[in-house]
């Protein structure tokens, strides 16, 4: 479909509307509204939409959250739910079916509302456990099945309670750890231009500073593109799973139409409703003290999306808007290759608290490269 924004009409913005009323978001539409228009009163029930499911929160109705607002109408046992690999099944029952998948004690993966071949694997286990058809799909009886047993898992989520054990047994060393960073658009994608600064070039090189530190420490760190290639997000997922990576950084910048906006912000995966990505928020959080302390810049504070890139990595995955490339001040900074070093010295060492897992830990700006180092020589004597 069309992207919608303000001004539009038509049956696509009448079924938007329609759908918004459904949740409540919107009066109930009338048969003398006809079509509708997308006025601002629809804009804001869409920002309100996308606040709540932890999308970009711009107003506009494209891909993702016109998926997403389909996706609410369905709940569990409406239709018959399997993995059709021309056209994806997405919806509120999708992630309901794979969190009682998981709370049965089933890897369905990171419950993201979308059925694909981890959701089936799943599925079909169960199913041969209770003695079913294994035929892959949910219909009637396996949503009986379902509902009628306990759940084997309280108090957390096992999928990633995993996560966080497989942190724990990494050990506090970073050599050997596999790192992705993904500095964000590249090629023809400038991303935001402001005050002779391209968020490409800039991320481009914060990737590679970050790259040479990890390198020196003795972490495996791959980049997800060239200097002039830009991959969509699903290409930057499949680069990180198909690498086995520990970890996944993606780096960016921001803009905005007021100068007067700045700082830093960190994103990790979740949802709102108590599913999310406990790794992905713990080193979000890590990141962005550091960056905020070492640097100066406005805490923006961490927040959960779910973007793409987080519904499609398998391994945790934060994202970092580093300073607003429209805002003079934080323009000023980023243009200074020694600002870029502080921050990608902030990063590296927002990783290595992770895995320190408060052992031996210290107070947050404090840290710094040379200890990292004499902590990696430290532990491998």
């Amino acid at each position: 479909m069309r992207v919608l924004r303000r001004g539009d009409a038509g049956p696509d913005v009448a079924e938007i509307r329609s759908a918004l009323a459904t949740m409540e978001l919107l009066p109930p539409v009338s048969e003398a509204d006809g079509f509708g228009t997308f006025d601002v009163a629809v804009e804001q029930a869409v920002r309100a939409f996308q606040q709540r499911r932890g999308l970009t929160t711009d107003g506009v109705v494209g891909p993702a959250t016109y998926r997403s607002l389909r996706g609410a109408s369905f709940h569990l046992g409406s239709r018959l739910l399997s993995n059709m690999i021309s056209s994806p099944m997405h919806g509120d029952d999708v992630f309901a079916l794979q969190e009682r998948l998981t709370e049965l004690g089933y890897n369905a993966g990171r419950p993201d509302g979308g059925f694909g071949a981890q959701t089936e694997a799943a599925l079909r286990n169960f199913q041969r456990d209770m003695g079913m058809v294994v035929d892959g799909m949910c219909g009637p009886e396996t949503i009986r099945q379902l509902r009628q047993l306990s759940p084997r898992a309280r108090g957390g989520r096992p999928v990633f309670l995993r996560e966080q054990e497989q942190v724990r047994k990494a050990g506090p060393r970073l050599r050997g750890k596999r790192i992705v960073i993904d500095p964000g658009h590249g090629g023809d994608d400038l991303g935001v231009v402001a005050g002779g600064l391209r968020e490409a070039d800039i991320s481009w090189d914060l990737a590679r500073r970050l790259e040479g530190r990890m390198k020196a420490t003795g972490m495996e760190a791959l980049i997800s593109r060239g200097p002039n290639h830009s991959p969509t997000e699903g290409e930057r997922a499949l680069f990180a799973n198909e690498a086995g990576a520990d970890l996944f950084l993606s780096l960016h910048n921001d803009g905005n139409p007021s100068t007067r906006a700045q700082g830093v912000a960190s994103f990790h995966f979740g949802t709102g409703n108590g599913t999310t990505s406990t790794v992905g928020e713990l080193l979000a959080g890590f990141i962005q003290r550091e960056v905020a302390a070492r640097t100066g810049l406005l805490d923006c504070r961490t927040h959960y999306k779910t973007w793409d890139i987080f519904t499609r990595t398998r391994c945790p995955a934060v994202r970092v808007e580093i300073g607003y490339l429209t805002n003079p001040d934080d323009n000023r900074r980023l243009s200074d290759a020694a600002f870029r070093d502080v921050v990608a010295e902030g990063i590296l060492i927002a990783v290595k608290r992770l895995y320190l897992l408060g052992e031996g830990d210290q107070p947050t700006g404090t840290f710094t490269f040379a200890d990292v180092l004499a902590h990696e020589l430290a532990k491998a004597e």
